[in-house]
């Protein structure tokens, strides 16, 4: 009986790469043209191979998340340069300072959604943030606080990056691709929540938003916290005056200020089915 779940009796390719390390210290050996090409780094990085990186990037956490269980996602997105409230005196302005309650408020949200998903098998509902700072890491804090799991969607930055330290280790991946990761968000997204940020929020955000609005995605609870500060970043109903958007579009997101409210909103929410329109077209 063989011991690994394969589905043919070939070679496992692991046993290979074991054997290639031990091979005798030859001219040809050390040559590029020896490695196996899948433990080769400098073919791997070649620019003919993105479309395998792309491919690769969208696989592996797509694999683990199915192995670990996790099949609905509650995702967050939100500033990473929001501190938390005992940390508020090392704000660089004073509305990052006061924005600081949002970094409780996702942390209870976190906390209350990951309780509501332990009542049932702990498969759906999960916590998605970007791994990162602020908002981010509150969200998986409050996650870890209930006892429960959470997913971090880390990417690699010219400057130093580090996931934080509150994500489930086993769920917690690293990308190249920005536009990898932000599929990844999406494709187990039961609701929405962001949180204030700045232009890493809003791109995900509008992008999450063009994709309900055009029919390409299912409708879900979409939640912006803090009525206050996304009416003073962006002008909502000079976009539906200007008839770049319809004034339906601006049905397609709720604000709330508090996690109380955005699990209301989440628990009573109407499933509808995408939009075979756009309003205003």
């Amino acid at each position: 009986m063989k011991d690994d779940d394969r589905r043919h009796p070939l070679r496992h390719a692991s046993s290979d790469r074991r054997a290639a390390e031990t091979v005798p210290d030859t001219a040809q050996t050390r040559a590029p043209a020896y490695r196996l090409a899948f433990t080769d780094d400098d073919f791997m990085c070649r620019e003919e191979l993105r479309p395998v990186r792309l491919q690769l990037e969208l696989l592996k956490p797509q694999l683990m998340l199915d192995a670990e269980g996790v099949d609905s996602t509650i995702v967050l997105f939100g500033g990473a340069r929001i501190p938390a409230p005992s940390e508020r005196h090392t704000a660089r302005t004073e509305t990052l300072a006061e924005l600081s309650r949002f970094y409780d408020e996702t942390r209870e949200f976190a906390r209350l959604m990951t309780l509501k998903s332990m009542e049932g098998d702990g498969r759906d509902g999960v916590i998605v943030t970007g791994g990162g700072p602020g908002v981010m890491e509150a969200g998986n804090r409050g996650a870890l606080e209930a006892g429960g799991r959470s997913v971090g969607l880390n990417i690699v930055l010219p400057f130093e990056q580090a996931p934080n330290e509150y994500v489930t280790p086993e769920l917690c991946f690293n990308f190249h691709y920005f536009a990898i990761r932000k599929m990844h968000f999406l494709m187990r997204a039961k609701a929405i929540c962001v949180f204030p940020g700045g232009f890493g929020t809003m791109d995900e955000m509008f992008e999450a938003l063009t994709l309900i609005q055009t029919g390409r995605m299912e409708p879900v609870p979409f939640l912006l916290f803090g009525r206050a500060f996304w009416e003073k970043i962006i002008n909502w109903e000079a976009l539906a005056d200007a008839g770049t958007i319809s004034a339906e579009d601006l049905d397609l997101f709720s604000f709330v200020e508090t996690a109380a409210e955005a699990m209301d909103l989440i628990e009573n929410w109407k499933v509808t089915p995408p939009r075979e329109k756009i309003p205003g077209r």
